[in-house]
């Protein structure tokens, strides 16, 4: 079968995928129709991926797809398609994989050239339309490829058979299971922590990513062994990250990543996961130090959340563009007169507490950021800076605004659920969780046949979920739990597992499948194993299973996800550090903590202590005083007496003797 020789993208979910629709590239969404073409008109495929806020995406797709040269020579010669990396992970994953296989630095948009069955043969990243950059023009690495395929097909049929097998073996393989060990959280922060930046913070060099999962890892050494360096590592990172041009001043919200050392100079597009892992981060940080800085940037982006994420029915939406009307942070950046023209007078003060620099080869306005000292004295005046940011904010609004991609990617919004409710406790925000709730009754609400869609753009929605989505949305629930005391949440995490199990397990049940046993368009079924910005769906996943073993005190639940991980940590184990999140989830396995707390919900004591003490380690559990039903068991299967106010903090299965007095159970969490 062939499909129509013209583009096919109008009508897909993907913001994506529609900015390319009005190409005169043929292109088709991946699909069994598409792959099924290639074999029919015996033609290779070129495979295109990336996503809406994508800078180096919006580049390629203006110099080339929209020429009609170049076009033309794609049409005639390869079937083209195109790919929302944010839609389809499980494809992108095994392609970059590929890429990074031939020895070639991986990145977005990337270029893969593949057999008619899906196989990859060779490929790249951007190519620009004419040679530059030391790189070939994309019409030349075309025609190469056509040449190559006529004339060499033998020699390119077995370099992608061995490409494959070498991909499978490495996102889809198995190894022998790995005793779980406190060593390995150790010497992973000590490794980390040789990277790190002292002075700048994040790690040494360029670009400069937040790294969420590295992070992690480094606060988990701290609380669990004491290394107050690794602390500091994570506290300094902080710091400089908000202190720099990543973060954005005016509005709120980070970016994805800067482009130098020094945090300075963003790609500026902004995506919900790194947002989410910044405000757990900076919650995990303010409970620490008590440093407002920290607090007063969770407000600042949460606000931004609240006023430019939000989508229909209360989701968030997937990321805010680099770029607006065809400049890259053109809305963020300001001149001293725009500034000075929106302030007037209060233009001084403003520049008493920021700065605006152009550093070398930065061809836009100048930049927003703070040195630590402005940064210190911004916190301190704080309350007098909060108008001036408002003018700026209604001055910035005149401004062409980037591109909303506006679908709801559901593990995306199960990380943000999680991180709100977190946030909401800790800051005593009721407003927080209760966006939290909505945004998981929106998700939760799309399922059909019990099953969760991966991605959603108003009515139009894409199933079916991945394992990822199913584990960030258990978490989800369990966090709005913690917030909210309502079982009924447990409930549907126990739900979300049950479909985990359904869809995602392996024969031998002792791990998971990134996509579903019924999805009919994947060359490879991968496991996820691999962290990028975020910790990869099987550490999310043995997170989520340990958190609701310890909610539930199932110990059945509590052994097989002990397997689990035994199994993920002997194929991490073949990795340095793409596999950090599992790292991370094995150190909860471990040593999980739970919460137990019997309070007066009317006028709480030692609530408010676990509140602002939050600990990625730990689950709590508050119940009424004079609760007869739904108590939760301690350890060895004991009710905790429901008469008079107290704390039990269980390790696995052990508990310490109750706290009756929040004074007592503040040192019990600090020194914990």
């Amino acid at each position: 079968m062939t499909l129509p020789a013209k583009n096919l993208l109008a009508d897909e979910a993907s913001p994506y995928l529609q900015q390319h629709s009005g190409n005169p590239v043929h292109w088709r969404a991946w699909s069994p129709a598409s792959l099924e073409e290639a074999k029919a008109l015996d033609r290779p495929i070129l495979l295109s991926i990336g996503y809406a806020a994508c800078h180096w995406c919006h580049v390629m797709a203006h110099e080339s797809f929209e020429n009609d040269d170049v076009a033309a020579v794609m049409n005639r010669l390869f079937v083209n398609i195109k790919v929302d990396r944010e839609e389809r992970p499980d494809i992108d994953q095994i392609y970059m994989a590929a890429l990074s296989s031939m020895g070639e630095q991986g990145g977005w948009p990337l270029t893969m050239f593949l057999t008619p069955d899906g196989k990859p043969f060779w490929g790249g990243t951007y190519f620009p339309r004419q040679p530059r950059y030391g790189r070939p023009g994309f019409i030349q690495v075309m025609e190469a490829i056509d040449k190559a395929w006529r004339e060499k097909r033998d020699s390119l049929n077995q370099s992608a058979d061995g490409l494959t097998s070498h991909v499978e073996a490495r996102l889809a393989g198995s190894h022998a299971r790995k005793l779980l060990d406190r060593d390995t959280l150790s010497d992973l922060a000590g490794r980390i922590d040789g990277m790190i930046d002292r002075d700048l913070g994040g790690l040494r060099g360029a670009p400069k990513f937040p790294n969420a999962p590295f992070m992690q890892t480094l606060w988990l050494s701290w609380l669990r062994d004491g290394n107050a360096t690794h602390r500091d590592d994570v506290l300094v990172s902080l710091e400089q990250m908000l202190a720099g041009g990543i973060y954005d001043h005016v509005g709120g919200g980070l970016s994805r990543y800067s482009t130098d050392a020094q945090w300075l100079v963003p790609h500026f597009e902004k995506m919900l996961y790194d947002n989410a892992a910044l405000i757990r981060s900076c919650n995990w940080a303010y409970a620490a130090t008590g440093n407002d800085l920290f607090r007063i940037r969770i407000e600042e982006t949460v606000a931004w959340l609240l006023r430019e994420m939000q989508v229909d029915g209360g989701a968030f939406a997937a990321s805010l563009d680099a770029d607006s009307d065809g400049e890259e942070g053109l809305f963020y950046t300001w001149t001293q007169n725009e500034v000075e023209t929106a302030l007037v007078h209060d233009s001084t003060m403003f520049f008493n507490h920021f700065t605006l620099s152009s550093p070398h080869g930065w061809e836009g306005k100048p930049v927003v950021h703070q040195t630590r000292d402005q940064q210190a004295l911004g916190i301190a005046d704080h309350d007098r800076l909060v108008p001036l940011k408002a003018r700026l904010l209604a001055a910035r609004e005149d401004r062409v605004r980037p591109g909303l991609d506006a679908k709801a990617l559901t593990d995306w919004n199960g990380q943000m659920i999680a991180a709100l409710a977190e946030a909401g406790r800790s800051l005593a925000r009721p407003d927080w969780i209760e966006a939290a709730a909505q945004a998981f009754a929106h998700i939760s609400g799309a399922s059909r046949d019990g099953r969760l869609p991966h991605s959603m753009l108003g009515a139009k929605k894409l199933f079916p979920a991945l394992s990822s989505d199913y584990a960030a949305m258990t978490n989800a629930a369990i966090a709005l739990f913690e917030a909210s005391g309502e079982w009924s949440y447990v409930d549907q995490a126990a739900r979300f597992i049950e479909q985990l199990d359904r869809w995602h397990a392996d024969a031998e049940r002792t791990g998971y499948y990134l996509t579903a046993s019924d999805s009919t368009d994947v060359p490879i079924r991968i496991r996820g194993d691999v962290d990028e910005a975020i910790a990869s769906a099987t550490s999310q996943i043995i997170e989520a299973l340990v958190r609701l073993a310890s909610v539930t005190g199932d110990l059945d639940l509590h052994e097989r996800v002990w397997t689990i991980a035994e199994h993920a940590a002997g194929r991490a184990a073949h990795q340095s550090y793409g596999q950090t999140g599992i790292v991370n989830a094995c150190a909860l396995a471990i040593e999980p903590l739970k919460l137990v707390i019997v309070d007066r919900l009317e006028d709480p004591t030692l609530v408010p202590v676990a509140n602002r003490n939050p600990d990625p380690r730990r689950v709590d559990i508050v119940v009424p005083i004079g609760t007869a039903a739904n108590r939760p068991l301690l350890p060895g299967g004991i009710l905790p007496p429901t008469n008079r106010p107290g704390a039990w903090l269980c390790t696995g299965q052990v508990c310490l003797p109750a706290v009756p007095d929040p004074q007592a159970l503040e040192r019990l969490l600090r020194r914990q």
